[in-house]
């Protein structure tokens, strides 16, 4: 990265009237940063009036998106594209100026040595006074909650902050699922478990008197639900909101991920002369086997040409491979040797990485992976679902076996790991970690749109015990929307 360069970042929405007045305000400062607006296709003409900024300005940039698609996606979206463009810090700040520019060289010095810094509106006991009742009160019950249900003593639901890109790994912003407004405070509590320093510079803010919140009632609700979700996590799995040591965590890109994979694979045995062993291959055989068996059944005629993506060591392929054509892929060479002892026919074993697989576009018919999707963050969930797209045919399906968050194998893994670990004090890791568990069906069913799938079949039921969600979907016909950059989630870069 470039030393000390700068990305402010400032999502609108029917800002017409505010946009040149920020734009100018901020470069009054004149600071040495860009500018990158992000427009939700507001219907007031916003995006036109940022055009035409960035066409007298070379430090400004317009990301245009199909439609209002959420404030968080919307920060998700800015905080991506600083990475991709390799900024070293990133501010971010709202269009109505209720978030003073004046705050910026502030913000600017605070981060040579912190690496959030976060602007607070109860430092100064006069920050909210010219605020309407109605405003103080939502805002200060959303303090409260945060403050004392995720133990942050920072102003964690504004949207007024400098990051550190240099110092905070990209991976820690893909552990955020939040969309909407929870995306605030979602996003700080992952930075504040995480360790990362976060400091707060006290600002004063003026009344609302350049726009209108865009909060709804439902978003507030939706927001609540969100934060006593996030508490139970705390509670249950506090470790879905921590990075992994070393920064490799579930992700298969990095060398540290592929090795967890391999010397995983490179223990497996042909068969467990452990408890645990013999346990996990009477689940294969006569659990999983049958189940995936029943749904490639289900949705695939005989001859059709599938892939397994992930494949592992290919043990309920058995069956399958008799009926329909695999091309099995991992990126792991011990589980490929296995799958290769396993399988003696005519399935082709493909050594690749399912964010970039190595097919053809439209080249199967289908695809269906077990036990995979858990060990990707959300962010990369989202990238292999779009390569999925792109390699099944119009038409085609997926079939995913994902274990959700309460499934049997889950609480049994989970207690063996217990007993192992605190019990026996054996520091024993029976598989890499999962770190995207299903969490409902309505998460699974946002996920796969966002990739272009529509939902044909979720089943979460006795046939496996409760084991897994099976999600079965189809390529919908909004392909050629997402290829041109206008399906909902994907965002479109306009410089002109």
């Amino acid at each position: 990265m470039n030393p000390e360069k700068t990305l402010l970042f400032i999502p609108t929405y029917n800002e017409r009237e505010n946009v040149e007045k920020i734009c100018a305000e901020v470069l009054r400062l004149r600071l040495e940063l860009d500018i990158l607006f992000l427009d939700d296709n507001s219907p007031d003409g916003t995006g036109r009036i940022l055009d035409g900024l960035s066409q007298r300005n070379p430090n400004i940039r317009v990301i245009h998106r199909s439609g209002k698609l959420g404030i968080g996606s919307a920060h998700l979206d800015g905080i991506r594209w600083a990475y991709e463009h390799r900024y070293t810090r990133l501010i971010t700040m709202d269009c109505d100026f209720s978030h003073p520019p004046k705050y910026l060289p502030e913000f600017i010095e605070c981060s040579q040595t912190q690496d959030v810094v976060v602007g607070s509106r109860y430092l100064l006991e006069e920050s909210l006074k010219e605020w309407n009742l109605f405003r103080k009160v939502l805002t200060l019950l959303g303090h409260l909650l945060t403050r004392y249900l995720l133990r942050m003593p920072y102003d964690a639901t504004g949207a007024f902050r400098a990051y550190r890109l240099d110092r905070i790994p990209r991976r820690a912003f893909d552990l955020v699922r939040s969309r909407g407004y929870s995306f605030f405070f979602e996003s700080l509590f992952i930075l504040h478990v995480n360790r990362f320093s976060i400091r707060e510079v006290a600002i004063m803010l003026p009344a609302r008197t350049y726009g209108h919140s865009k909060m709804s009632f439902k978003e507030a609700l939706h927001s609540v639900k969100r934060l006593f979700r996030i508490y139970l996590t705390t509670i249950f799995n506090r470790k879905r909101h921590l990075l992994p040591a070393g920064g490799a965590g579930g992700s298969w890109e990095g060398a540290s991920g592929q090795s967890e994979w391999d010397k995983y694979w490179s223990a497996q045995k042909k068969s467990g002369g452990r408890l645990y062993d013999f346990i996990a291959e009477f689940y294969r055989k006569y659990i999983i086997k049958r189940t995936i068996n029943h749904f490639i059944d289900k949705h695939f005629p005989r001859g059709s040409r599938l892939l397994h993506a992930g494949c592992g060591g290919g043990q309920v392929d058995t069956d399958i491979a008799t009926r329909v054509s695999i091309a099995a892929v991992d990126f792991s060479v011990p589980a490929l040797r296995i799958y290769r002892r396993t399988h003696r026919g005519p399935s082709r074993v493909i050594c690749g990485d399912i964010l970039d697989l190595p097919i053809k576009s439209a080249g199967v018919d289908g695809i269906y992976n077990l036990g995979v999707m858990e060990h990707f963050t959300e962010a990369e969930i989202h990238r292999i679902l779009l390569e999925f797209n792109r390699v099944v045919k119009p038409g085609g399906k997926i079939i995913l076996f994902w274990p959700p968050e309460f499934g049997l194998s889950v609480i049994f893994l989970k207690a063996v790991h217990f007993l192992l670990n605190h019990v026996l004090r054996k520091n024993v890791k029976l598989h890499p970690d999962e770190i995207s568990r299903v969490q409902s069906r309505r998460q699974v069913q946002e996920l796969i749109r966002g990739a272009g799938f529509s939902l044909v079949e979720y089943y979460f039921g006795i046939r496996d015990f409760f084991t897994y969600s099976v999600i079965v979907a189809s390529k919908g016909s909004n392909l050629q929307a997402m290829e041109q950059g206008t399906a909902p989630g994907v965002a479109c870069e306009r410089t002109d």
